[in-house]
């Protein structure tokens, strides 16, 4: 069952699966921001990654010298979610631990994503908790996709990526299996704000950056003006992601990325792991706007 939210000037449409964002129409023009899903190209279309992002080596994850295993961007993107709270602007989504979480991920946790729409800007504000007796280690985050172009007027390549500070970003590239392929990287930005979409960039995959300086990242038609600003807290990292030649782009913060073609160790030991004493919480934060 999907829960829908209302402004004067936009509709936003989230379903309980994954509390995943399937629908960020504006009302005056129809325009729909969010890809369709369709099975042509990705089914996803704004799905949430924990307690992993990416691929982790051999399919597993160890805790406590035991493995797990764990598929591709965790289970949340494949869980129902408890429509905790719900009115005509906000909702909040729960997803708590349970037997079937705990066979892949042993650890007890609470994630909360809200959902707040405020004119034509939809707010999405995550919380994890840790619930456990011991240390919990997660990483989070976020997926959407949306359609490039996002009206019938241009291409894919009349769009650009406008970052909000200028950038030194080097790309770091995916194995078969998903993994980072170690000592492997490429420059994409130097002291630049700017990048041309093309669907060439992607025929090694996903553009995967570190340590991104920028808040806020704008998809942009360089022929009218449209556009959907993504703006940011809480994750250092990003990918840029689409299936080849498909008609979307999608804009992905993250706090951790794939491990690497080398790592062996404990989850607790990964890059970009988030690890929480008993009783604490982490919050980031995903904003969407839509000009």
């Amino acid at each position: 069952m999907n829960t829908i939210l209302r402004s004067g000037s936009a509709q936003a449409e989230i379903s309980t699966l994954g509390a995943e964002l399937v629908s960020f129409t504006r009302k005056d023009t129809g325009t729909e921001y969010i890809w369709s899903g369709d099975a042509a190209y990705w089914t996803g279309r704004s799905p949430v990654l924990f307690p992993i992002i990416g691929a982790v080596r051999n399919g597993e994850i160890k805790v406590g010298g035991q493995a797990y295993k764990l598929a591709n961007h965790g289970f949340a993107r494949r869980s129902e979610f408890t429509v905790v709270e719900a009115d005509e602007s906000r909702a909040v989504f729960l997803l708590t631990s349970s037997e079937h979480t705990l066979s892949s991920y042993p650890f007890q946790f609470n994630l909360y994503i809200t959902y707040t729409l405020n004119d034509s800007t939809l707010k999405l504000d995550y919380r994890v908790e840790n619930i456990d007796g011991g240390n919990l280690s997660f990483q989070l985050g976020t997926h959407p996709a949306f359609n490039c172009p996002l009206d019938e007027n241009g291409s894919f390549i009349d769009y650009v990526l406008e970052f909000s500070e200028a950038e030194n970003l080097d790309r770091e590239f995916l194995n078969d299996a998903g993994l980072r392929i170690s000592g492997k990287s490429e420059p994409v930005l130097r002291e630049e704000r700017s990048l041309p979409l093309s669907h060439e960039m992607f025929k090694d995959g996903a553009l995967i950056f570190q340590n991104v300086n920028s808040r806020q990242i704008t998809l942009k038609s360089r022929l009218t003006g449209k556009s959907v600003a993504v703006s940011f807290e809480g994750f250092p990292d990003l990918g840029i992601w689409q299936p080849l030649n498909a008609p979307f782009v999608c804009i992905e913060p993250w706090q951790g990325f794939a491990d690497s073609d080398v790592f062996e160790g404990e989850l607790s030991e990964k890059e970009g792991i988030v690890t929480l004493s008993p009783g604490e919480h982490f919050a980031s934060s995903l904003t969407i706007e839509i000009n």
